[in-house]
């Protein structure tokens, strides 16, 4: 405090012995003498008095409050402006602190309840996510115990089914396990020189396969012999891995999904983009949150957790990049995203 007990306590007594001065000079019948002695009196008393008040029942009690809110303030209120109250005034400045307090404490609160909300959210989802190839899988193994295991044929086709169901099952939980280990941390990025074309090579690979089942041309197209970039192999493989899936699955038959790439001078841009349903712009804001379904009886018909998108967006957070989106509805999309390119790339392009 700038202003002490025992400063404003002789402030008011001056104040006081001159106003006593003033008063008793107004009578005919008092002294000059007489004046100074009750001016004295009148300061001394009034000194001791305020003194008393001031020390013993305000002041010390409010340094004690104000060195409380300070120490609260220095250890949480760090990025909460507040304006300088009048120095004169300590019982201002101490509700000024504790109004920062308040205000901080109300802003925990409200992201407590926000936290609270998608806590109740995400169990809701995860529960039901999990009780589809859970039932599912139940149904078939109850059916072959009440006796259709006595059919071969039905036997091998029920446990086919089941065996499906836990298989989503499990894929289910390792995605769920993969996400919460990259937004608590214990995933931890590896950052090598990469060749991205290489990279997206190996994942088309992958679903060849599952891409002529469906008769698509699954492609790539680049002027490069290479694109080197710096990232996470693995991570990224994943990022590759979810898009290219998500475009197979929702492109109809007949359809192509095409991975193409731009190189500029300090990134690399890759597009995956198909020829399906598209995304209407309404469902495109929210694609990228956790078990989000555009439409949610046909996703899961096409397969998958719900969790891919969420899966890409962290995974590019790590990379400091984001995923992006353009849709049209009845003529596909194009995702795609940044990496920072790598001087051995530079000459590498085909001729």
């Amino acid at each position: 405090m700038v202003y002490s007990a025992r400063t404003l306590a002789l402030l008011l007594a001056i104040s006081i012995a001159v106003v006593t001065a003033l008063f008793l000079s107004l009578l005919e019948d008092v002294s000059r003498d007489a004046i100074l002695v009750a001016s004295l009196i009148s300061f001394s008393a009034s000194y001791l008095l305020i003194y008393v008040i001031l020390e013993f029942l305000i002041f010390r009690e409010i340094n004690k409050i104000y060195k409380m809110m300070e120490k609260l303030r220095k250890k949480e209120l760090s990025n909460i402006s507040k304006e300088k109250s009048s120095a004169l005034n300590p019982l201002e400045k101490i509700n000024e602190e504790i109004y920062s307090f308040a205000t901080l404490k109300q802003k925990e609160i409200d992201e407590l309840k926000k936290l609270e909300a998608f806590r109740k959210e995400f169990i809701a989802d995860v529960s039901h996510e999990l009780k589809t190839p859970i039932f599912a899988a139940q149904g078939f193994v109850h059916t072959l115990l009440d006796g259709a295991m006595n059919d071969k044929n039905v036997r091998t086709k029920f446990l086919k089914k089941a065996a499906k169901s836990l298989d989503g099952l499990d894929m289910l939980v390792q995605d769920l396990l993969t996400l919460s280990q990259i937004e608590t941390g214990e995933i931890k990025m590896k950052f090598e020189h990469i060749d991205l074309l290489k990279l997206c090579e190996e994942v088309v690979e992958q679903f060849e396969e599952k891409a002529e089942k469906k008769h698509i041309r699954l492609k790539i197209l680049s002027d490069h012999n290479k694109i080197m970039v710096y990232a996470d192999w693995q991570r990224i493989t994943q990022v590759i891995t979810n898009l290219v899936g998500n475009a197979i699955n929702y492109t109809p038959d007949k359809g192509e999904v095409t991975i193409t790439f731009d190189s500029g001078k300090k990134m690399v841009t890759t597009y995956i983009s198909d020829t399906g349903e598209g995304i209407p712009p309404q469902h495109i804001s929210r694609i990228f949150e956790r078990f989000y379904r555009v439409d949610k009886s046909r996703s899961r018909e096409k397969g998958g957790t719900g969790l891919g998108l969420a899966i890409v967006k962290h995974i590019l957070e790590g990379h400091k990049s984001k995923a992006e989106v353009k849709s049209t509805v009845g003529s596909g999309s194009v995702f795609s995203f940044k990496l920072p390119r790598t001087k051995q790339d530079s000459s590498d392009s085909a001729d």
